[in-house]
């Protein structure tokens, strides 16, 4: 399992354009850290580095806990993006069941994750039938559906109303109370403690 998330000496461009250099920090097991910065900035570039998505210009990315780099990639860690990567004409009950093929979740895992985000009703709905916060609820039940110890999340709360984005604080808090590590770009503050890692300042 993923203890430590080292980020050393990152730079990472985008076609000609430097988006940042010289980055270091940590995220460790219980920890959240929250990437803050303008738009355009390299948050979500980030997140998609630490998932091996994008080869940096310089730098590392280093995992403690799991030998193989490649392999805490993909068993150790979550990336729930900005679009929630849903496809509008199959149902959420399909969406669902092809993220926990993809993540390994079992038939308790998938029941769990639909009773924790109150999915029950929706299943057998077209995602381009549900609102933006249901759609964000079917593509964070993933976290629930196959726990895994590192979550990189690209504001993650946009689209919820108050409710939910206190009951998603909740699963966070929960998730970093078991050892888990959490890095989220974010524009708005995360409804747990995190600490704030500024991106191109």
């Amino acid at each position: 399992m993923i203890s430590l998330v080292q980020i050393e000496a990152l730079a990472i461009r985008r076609g000609e354009r430097l988006l940042f250099e010289h980055l270091d920090f940590t995220v460790a097991a219980g920890e959240a850290v929250a990437l803050t910065g303008r738009n355009g900035a390299g948050k979500t570039s980030l997140l998609r580095a630490v998932a091996g998505l994008l080869r940096p210009a310089a730098g590392t990315v280093r995992f403690a806990g799991v030998e193989d780099a490649d392999e805490a990639r993909a068993t150790g860690l979550h990336l729930i993006g900005h679009l929630d990567g849903l496809k509008g004409g199959r149902t959420a009950r399909e969406e669902l069941a092809f993220a926990a093929r993809w993540t390994g979740a079992d038939a308790a895992g998938l029941a769990s994750a639909a009773e924790t985000l109150e999915l029950a009703r929706l299943l057998d709905l077209e995602v381009r039938k549900l609102s933006a916060g249901q759609r964000r609820r079917v593509a964070l039940a993933r976290l629930v559906a196959a726990p895994r110890a590192l979550w990189l999340l690209d504001e993650p709360l946009a689209p919820l109303d108050s409710v939910w984005r206190e009951r998603i604080g909740g699963l966070m808090a929960a998730h970093l109370a078991g050892g888990g590590l959490m890095l989220a770009a974010v524009h708005d503050p995360l409804p747990i403690p995190a600490r704030a890692v500024e991106i191109g300042a």
